[in-house]
C-alpha cells in the first residue's frame, strides 16, 4: 500500500471574529500540522502548504493542507514552478 503524500487540517470559526484571531488561529494550525508530521516521519521543511477557504453561512472553513513527495512534486507542475 502507498503511503500518504499529503495531509489536510480543517478549522471552522465564526466570520466576525477578529482578523488577529484568525490570523493566530492559522499559526496554531500550522504548528499542529507539523507536530503531527514529525510524528509519522515527515520533515516539514521540505512540506508545502497551502490554504483555502470556503463560507459557510456565518462560519468560515480554514483548511491547512501540506503536500510533499509525489504530491508536492505534482502540485508544483500543476502551479507551473
Amino acid at each position: 500500500m502507498a503511503k500518504p503524500t499529503q495531509a489536510h487540517l480543517p478549522r471552522s470559526w465564526d466570520k466576525a471574529l477578529p482578523p488577529g484571531q484568525k490570523e493566530m488561529e492559522k499559526r496554531k494550525m500550522r504548528y499542529y500540522m507539523d507536530a503531527k508530521l514529525l510524528e509519522v516521519g515527515i520533515e516539514p521543511k521540505s512540506v508545502i502548504y497551502r490554504w483555502s477557504v470556503e463560507s459557510k453561512g456565518s462560519k468560515e472553513c480554514w483548511t491547512c493542507s501540506a503536500y510533499w513527495g509525489d504530491s508536492k512534486a505534482k502540485l508544483l507542475a500543476e502551479e507551473g514552478q
